[in-house]
């Protein structure tokens, strides 16, 4: 076996020297521009990035790469059933890996190609993955926003 520090196997730069590099990463929301926070519930810490950012990065940088956002379509609360992909993310939570960054978000519902899409397509893409339940409160909220025309 062999060990490397964190800083070696977490560099964006050594991680792209792997081709055919397949990285899978999740979330805990996603908003429509493709925005991925994997640490946080608005301003409540909720967990650590851990590598996230480095692999989504070092894979779209890796020859035939393909980095993927794994994500369960709802989160199940005391409150009900929350949507994961949202209109926009809450005041406070952190961004962990950019929307430009971003290849893939797979839900139960199928794969969102994010990949050279301009923002109106990113969120049409986004809102055809998510959970049917929430799908036409995800329009109405993208059209409020001037995302969706």
């Amino acid at each position: 076996m062999y060990y490397c520090s964190y800083e070696t196997v977490c560099n964006p730069i050594n991680i792209a020297q792997n081709d055919n590099l397949v990285s899978v990463n999740t979330a805990v929301s996603i908003d429509l521009t493709g925005q991925v926070c994997a640490e946080s519930i608005g301003t409540r810490q909720y967990s650590a990035s851990g590598g996230q950012f480095d692999f989504v990065r070092g894979v779209k940088n890796s020859k035939n790469g393909r980095g993927f956002i794994a994500v369960t379509s709802v989160a199940h609360t005391k409150k009900g059933d929350v949507s994961k992909i949202v209109p926009t993310l809450a005041p406070g939570s952190a961004i962990t890996s950019l929307r430009n960054d971003l290849q893939y978000v797979v839900t139960e519902y199928g794969v969102a190609d994010l990949r050279w899409a301009d923002i109106p397509t990113r969120a049409q893409r986004l809102i055809n993955i998510a959970h049917p339940d929430f799908r036409d409160e995800l329009v109405y909220e993208a059209k409020k926003l001037g995302i969706l025309y």
